[in-house]
């Protein structure tokens, strides 16, 4: 559902970085989650 270009998904990659939230507290909203962890995963 969601994919790298959605705003949710380019949101929850900003809060993640300013570490206002972990990764791990990104909501199970369908693939919210995976597609955050797979954009982390690159950076790294």
């Amino acid at each position: 559902m969601f994919n790298r270009n959605s705003i949710i998904v380019k949101t929850w990659v900003s809060l993640v970085m300013m570490g206002i939230y972990k990764d791990t507290e990104v909501p199970r909203l369908f693939n919210l989650r995976d597609v955050v962890q797979e954009i982390f995963a690159e950076i790294v």
